[in-house]
């Protein structure tokens, strides 16, 4: 599956930790990420497997950071089919400079928003 991850800025300890928890399922999947998430999603596969990190097992496509577009180019995406799933760990108490983006991105179908990490129990099937 092609799965989209994307957290904004107070949320990327959340997402960084389910990421953590769910490498294995993870890695068997296209990931797609906006800019700064995306960097931190590869950091964190790269400690959780440590020195056998191997940069061609993950499968990952880093967008522009959201507010610079990347979340336009992630609701194209999605509007052209080729995000199967989206898993988006918001913020809806903090402001957002690009609000009006993440707000089309809410609207596009398949998104999963998560404004807990215990949100998401279970990983991708």
């Amino acid at each position: 599956k092609s799965v989209a991850l994307v957290a904004h800025d107070n949320m990327k300890r959340d997402l960084a930790e389910w990421v953590d928890w769910n490498w294995e399922v993870l890695l068997k999947h296209h990931l797609i990420c906006t800019g700064t998430t995306g960097k931190m999603v590869e950091r964190t596969l790269r400690d959780r497997r440590g020195k056998e990190f191997d940069e061609e097992a993950v499968d990952i496509v880093l967008l522009k950071s959201g507010p610079l577009g990347g979340d336009q180019q992630l609701g194209a995406m999605i509007a052209e089919g080729k995000v199967e799933a989206v898993i988006f760990f918001w913020d809806p108490m903090q402001a957002q400079p690009h609000d009006v983006d993440v707000k089309a991105l809410l609207r596009l179908r398949r998104c999963t928003t998560c404004p807990r990490r215990s949100t998401v129990r279970r990983p991708i099937s």
